[in-house]
């Protein structure tokens, strides 16, 4: 349930009358008092927890040892320090592994290459036999030149020269036969290493975009690979104070990270958020030098506490009339007779059910600076202390006002009695603020008037007052 507390106190003067018909022995049945101007403030009360501006939980990105610890509880570390060493030679393996991979997908695709034309050799007669054939012309030449007879020696010349002749032509006709073979094997084969080139061109390009793919993964690998290996040096994403391993919440969790979650590098998880539970990480246990971590185990937790906040758990009844910039003061148990100033930041729109069935909605405030009583100054309290909220919702000031106690619920009205001519009337009344001491009356009374403050429900209309 919701608490509500006014801040200002009673200021309307009561006016203590007897009833008519009492005696001045008997205690007065009703009280009376004035309708007045004042200040009325309605406050609105709702526990609430505090909340640092983020926190977040660091943990190992691989399995491994640590190596070394730079730090100890309750330091304050600034952000981008190093927080500890982890080694781990299975991550670097892997890294090695990448690499090597990423180097043979680099190597350029070949298809081999394809002969494009054939060139057949001339035809040409044996050395030797070429030479005797060469010298028989020439001895059947000599012989016939020794022939006495002219006529005869020409006749025997002629049909030698005729017979060299045809010779020289058969050999000429067999070498245009082999020319014209050349070229024909030659077109033949043009139009076949065509077709066959179309197809180890689109051959090529499927490989080469088949290359293009892999190098891709294997590019991506060797960058996760490496930021594991840079994430085995584990440093603060912001600045704060470090708890060795991973920070409980009330509930058991672990402090996680919120709104800086896509700020950290790769072997920090978590979830920033002002006080709330973590969600990533394992508790890693005990964390020392040369103490074994596997992947996923809490190392640190670093807690930026340069801005404070409340989380506040307010009432379903409450929450329509918090808004954005509304004022409240803050108390803790562990800071007793502090006060600290606080504004509301935002309001959620997510119900939370309450222990006794009611809902809930949680409101998010900024914590100031607390003072105590006498004007000192208050410490700060921790992340994860209790606190009560008190949130100013409505402020009217020189607003028409009456006790609260003088207010009467009849059905879906607002009453109260008044005196008019020293009787009682009843008035139906509409409200403004709400304090506890006080409420303010938008209409229905004016100041100066008297209303029954005390007695109420013996009163009835025309009861004789004044």
């Amino acid at each position: 349930m919701t608490f509500r507390r006014g801040l200002l106190p009673l200021l309307a003067f009561l006016l203590v009358l007897p009833a008519a018909g009492c005696t001045s022995s008997e205690p007065p049945k009703v009280q009376l008092a004035a309708v007045t101007r004042t200040t009325v403030s309605e406050v609105v009360e709702a526990p609430a927890t505090v909340g640092a501006r983020a926190t977040a939980v660091l943990t190992a990105p691989a399995s491994g040892t640590v190596s070394r610890l730079y730090v100890q509880d309750g330091d304050t570390v600034k952000k981008g320090e190093v927080i500890a060493r982890i080694s781990s030679p299975q991550a670097r393996e892997q890294l090695d592994a990448a690499k090597k991979a990423d180097r043979q997908a680099s190597r350029p695709v070949s298809t081999g290459g394809v002969a494009t034309s054939v060139s057949l050799p001339r035809l040409r007669l044996p050395g030797t036999l070429d030479a005797q054939v060469t010298r028989g012309f020439a001895k059947a030449r000599k012989a016939a030149k020794k022939i006495g007879d002219r006529a005869i020696r020409a006749q025997l010349l002629s049909a030698i020269d005729t017979a060299q002749a045809q010779q020289r032509a058969q050999q000429r006709a067999l070498s245009n036969v082999v020319d014209g073979l050349s070229r024909s094997v030659n077109q033949v084969l043009s139009q076949v290493t065509g077709q066959l080139g179309a197809g180890l061109s689109g051959l090529t390009a499927s490989m080469t975009s088949l290359q293009a793919a892999s190098r891709s993964q294997t590019r991506a690998a060797v960058r996760s690979a490496r930021r594991t290996v840079d994430a085995l040096v584990v440093k603060a994403p912001f600045g704060g104070v470090v708890t060795l391993g991973g920070a409980s919440s009330p509930d058991g969790g672990t402090a996680g990270l919120d709104a800086l979650i896509s700020q950290l590098p790769a072997g920090v998880s978590g979830q920033a958020s002002a006080g709330g539970a973590a969600t990533g990480g394992r508790s890693g246990g005990v964390v020392a030098t040369g103490v074994p971590v596997a992947a996923g185990d809490a190392i640190a937790t670093v807690t930026d506490v340069s801005v404070l906040t409340l989380s506040a758990d307010v009432d379903e009844t409450d929450v329509l009339l918090v808004r954005k910039g509304t004022p409240a003061r803050a108390e803790f148990d562990a800071v007793t007779g502090g006060t600290y100033p606080a504004t509301v930041t935002g309001v959620g729109v997510t119900p939370k059910e309450g222990t006794t069935g009611g809902v809930s909605y949680p409101v998010r405030l900024k914590l100031g600076k607390g003072a105590y009583d006498d004007g000192g100054a208050a410490p700060d309290p921790k992340p994860g202390m209790s606190a009560v909220v008190r949130l100013a919702v409505r402020q009217a000031a020189d607003a028409t006002a009456v006790p609260a106690s003088a207010i009467v619920t009849s059905g879906r009205e607002t009453v109260v009695w008044a005196v008019h001519a020293g009787k009682a009337e009843r008035r139906v009344v509409k409200l403004g603020a709400q304090g506890d001491a006080v409420v303010e009356i938008l209409s229905g009374l004016s100041p100066g008037e008297r209303v029954v403050v005390k007695g109420a429900d013996t009163v009835r209309p025309g009861q004789t007052l004044a």
